[in-house]
């Protein structure tokens, strides 16, 4: 009992201990972490407007809280504005001169945290917070604490087995005795003779009485044995069944695989052939009516030569559409590699590529604020490359183009938009849209292959998005695509 008594007392003491440093680990923490967030707030706008001297006397108000050592403030550059070093602080302490990433971490016997600072969802600045860390004090505290109390009750415990072991040892010691020859003999008719009319005889009765009982259910438990045993052969033959046609299923699943893999070869050899089969006689029809003009331009009559430039111009056309057909067929194959993408920074960079091929100095381009969204980087540049070029395209004829970026986020996922004032389209063949080589306009009025904006689709649907389109002949059109704010399975 004493043994017992001890080691009962030191796992509950420890466990106590350990959950109250751990308790007093997440409460520093939490009081420390909503200090720095209480902090920002309130200097967010000091930041924003470059007030020094608010930063400061925001930091002097942590003169009330004695376990923070130091606090310092630094602007989105991450130069310090503003510092405050408290009355617990050593001489040597030194506080960072420059931001560290958000986080918490224990550092030489004090807790130190970094918080952003945000301002309309951008960062203005950087928190920093170090405060006393006194675990090893209040752990010796609880290891005292601890000591006096196992103390005091293995006093009591021994006292108790004392007593114990005169008034309830030979009673017990006479019922488990016949517990012993029970289990030897398996004799159930076995009784324990009653001497006391206590607890100690209830504990006679209800054994004899246990006994009877057990006898009786060890005869049913013989029976449903038995029917337990004709039960197990009958489950044996099921499972057996049962691996018979998980070998089979795994059989079909081996050959559709492989059948599978065939057909993507198949279609991998079909894509080389499309692109090299029919590439080889488009460059010969391309060269050779470029030769034809080149030689024989001077013979030719106007008519002679509008024929050979359709012919060129059809030519060239044919060929962006097969390597427009071959990016979309190759799209189902590309893995994703999922990663946090910069909106805005990916929406700039496919900008800034589409002015190097042409100037669009006349659009008036607004972009707003844009969230990070999960994905694979590559393929959003290349909705938005696609999103951006129609826009541009069917906005080219306005006398003041204009291009609105922006996204709204809720609970589920971020919503993207791509507005324009352009040519637009008739709402009742929306549904056409996102189809292979559909097209709306006539391609003498807007070039293209009717390719780009089933990419986006099939992109954005790879992502476990959604894409829709809202718009008027001649009032322009905006293009929405959806992303999950996290990746769902069904995303492939």
């Amino acid at each position: 009992m004493l043994a017992a008594t001890f080691v009962s007392l030191s796992v509950a003491g420890t466990a106590l201990a350990l959950y109250e440093l751990q308790a007093y680990k997440q409460n520093v923490t939490s009081d420390l972490l909503t200090q720095a967030e209480i902090l920002g707030r309130a200097t967010g706008p000091a930041l924003a407007f470059d007030d020094h001297k608010s930063a400061e006397e925001n930091l002097s108000l942590l003169e009330t809280r004695r376990q923070i050592r130091a606090a310092a403030i630094y602007n989105a550059r991450g130069k310090m504005v503003a510092q405050y070093r408290g009355a617990g602080a050593h001489a040597e302490h030194k506080v960072p001169a420059l931001p560290e990433a958000d986080g918490v971490r224990l550092q030489d016997g004090e807790l130190v945290v970094f918080k952003r600072i945000l301002e309309n969802k951008e960062i203005v600045g950087t928190v920093y917070m170090s405060a006393d860390y006194e675990l090893a004090q209040r752990f010796r505290g609880y290891l005292g604490i601890l000591a006096s109390v196992m103390g005091l009750s293995l006093l009591v415990a021994a006292g108790m087995s004392a007593w114990l072991q005169s008034a309830l040892t030979k009673p017990i010691l006479a019922v488990t005795n016949v517990a012993r020859q029970v289990t030897e003999r398996k004799d159930f008719s076995l009784r324990v003779q009653k001497t006391t009319k206590d607890e100690l005889g209830y504990l006679a009765d209800a054994f004899n009485d246990m006994l009877s009982e057990i006898g009786r259910r060890a005869e049913d438990l013989e029976t449903a044995n038995r029917a337990l045993e004709r039960e197990a052969q009958e489950r044996r033959r099921a499972d057996q069944d049962v691996r018979q046609l998980n070998a089979e299923l795994e059989q079909r699943v081996s050959q559709r695989t492989l059948q599978l893999e065939t057909a993507n070869q198949e279609l991998e050899s079909f894509s080389y052939s499309v692109s090299h089969d029919l590439r080889a006689p488009l460059r010969w029809i391309v060269g050779f009516s470029e030769a034809l003009m080149e030689d024989h331009g001077a013979n030719l009559d106007d008519e002679a030569r509008r024929k050979i430039q359709i012919i060129q111009n059809e030519g060239r056309r044919m060929g962006v559409l097969i390597d427009d057909l071959l990016a979309f067929s190759r799209l189902g194959r590309r893995a994703l590699k999922v990663s946090d993408v910069e909106m805005g920074a990916l929406v700039l960079a496919t900008w800034n590529a589409l002015k190097e091929r042409e100037d669009f100095s006349r659009v008036q381009l607004h972009i707003g604020a844009m969230p990070v969204a999960t994905g694979d980087r590559v393929l959003l540049g290349q909705v938005w490359t696609n999103l951006l070029s129609n826009a541009l395209k069917f906005s080219s004829k306005q006398e003041n183009p204009r291009i609105e970026i922006g996204a709204i986020t809720d609970d589920q996922e971020h919503i993207f938009f791509v507005r324009d004032n352009g040519a637009g389209f008739n709402p009742k063949y929306k549904a056409k849209l996102f189809g292979v080589f559909q097209r709306l306009h006539d391609t003498s009025e807007f070039p293209g292959t009717g390719v780009g904006l089933a990419l986006v689709q099939r992109i954005v649907h790879r992502h476990g998005g959604r894409v829709w389109a809202d718009g008027s002949l001649g009032e322009g059109a905006t293009f929405y695509f959806t992303v999950p704010r996290e990746s769902r399975d069904g995303a492939v």
